[in-house]
């Protein structure tokens, strides 16, 4: 540690001289290592570093081709331009994307394991409707909010759905179906919320993520679903799939033509999915401060930038701190919003 001078001496046991002198006051180049010591303030220590020795496991709860397995995708290209070790991503879905998420809450807090994906629906309304397996806020270590994605309604192109407003009017006196990337997160809290804000009955039609939720509108398995633009845009370019609404504040920059829920009469928005990276409750602060540091600089990277633009996918860093306080902010909206919609999972 910095400070500390060795007070341990070398004893010359042919020389009687020189154990009188190491017994008594040491040698001089250790007499002036102790003047050295007592010089430097009290109590100080050197300051603790880390950085991973061995691969970091990047856990995804979901299936490939959802919109946090492509975050998780730009993440591990950009990851060797600062890390020596490398990232291993791993797709672990299930449990409407609680089964990763549990596997993080009880992996041990050493650094070397990563989930992405915190801060969705998941976390902040579905341990609201049922009993998780793990507790959102208090068991996991909010590291860096990545990006923010809204919300957007798709419709196959072969669906006969032209507007948003022809699905709900549908609605009010047939059975419509709806995709879902899971139960009890963000999209299926926004499909229940249009449905009672519109009159209509939805049927939420739920699976293991936005991938397989996406392919299941693109083949025309059900009338329509909520999903990101990462998700949705591909189809959309590919005349496959035609957004009919979203369910941002204001209209989206890259879709000026589609109109917001509220702009159709729908009393409701949202402030879009959370997607960022956490670690095990109870991270050493030399482990978090590690990756607080690499992930603004992942963030700010032009070639991150860019792949993530590619991906139709916005840059929304924020630290651990404010990312933290974002997500009790949201946790709590979310309950208010749970409550005023008297909104259940059987």
């Amino acid at each position: 540690m910095a400070g500390c001078g060795s007070s341990g001496t070398s004893t010359d046991a042919t020389s009687p001289a020189s154990t009188e002198q190491s017994a008594t006051h040491g040698t001089p180049a250790e007499q002036t290592a102790s003047q050295q010591t007592s010089t430097e303030p009290a109590g100080q220590e050197e300051t603790k570093t880390w950085k991973p020795e061995k691969a970091v496991t990047l856990i995804v709860p979901y299936s490939a081709g959802g919109s946090t397995d492509v975050l998780a995708r730009v993440v591990e290209k950009i990851w060797p331009k600062y890390v020596d070790q490398p990232l291993t991503v791993v797709n672990q879905p299930g449990g409407s994307g609680w089964v990763g998420r549990e596997a993080v809450a009880k992996a041990a807090p050493d650094g070397y394991t990563l989930m992405i994906g915190y801060g969705s629906g998941e976390d902040l309304i579905a341990p609201q409707l049922r009993e998780a397996p793990f507790d959102p806020i208090n068991d996991f270590q909010p590291i860096a909010l990545l990006s923010n994605h809204a919300i957007l309604f798709a419709t196959s192109t072969e669906s006969g759905y032209e507007t948003m407003e022809q699905l709900l009017e549908a609605a009010k006196s047939a059975e419509v179906t709806a995709a879902l990337s899971g139960v009890g997160n963000l999209m299926d809290i926004t499909v229940r919320a249009v449905a009672k804000a519109a009159g209509g009955e939805i049927t939420g039609v739920p699976f293991a993520g936005g991938g397989p939720a996406t392919t299941a509108m693109v083949g025309n398995q059900v009338d329509f679903g909520p999903g990101h633009q990462s998700e949705l845009m591909p189809h959309v370019k590919g005349g496959r799939l035609r957004i009919l609404a979203v369910a941002s504040p204001e209209r989206e920059s890259m879709l000026a033509d589609v109109p917001t829920l509220k702009e159709l009469g729908i009393d409701y928005v949202n402030a879009g999915s959370l997607k960022g990276i956490a670690a095990p409750a109870g991270l050493p602060e030399e482990i978090l401060a590690y990756y607080e540091d690499l992930f603004a600089k992942i963030t700010s990277d032009p070639e991150f930038q860019q792949a993530m633009a590619d991906v139709y996918q916005p840059v929304n860093y924020k630290n651990p701190e404010e990312f933290g306080a974002m997500i009790r902010e949201y946790y709590e909206m979310y309950s208010r919003l749970i409550k005023e919609l008297d909104i259940h999972v059987e």
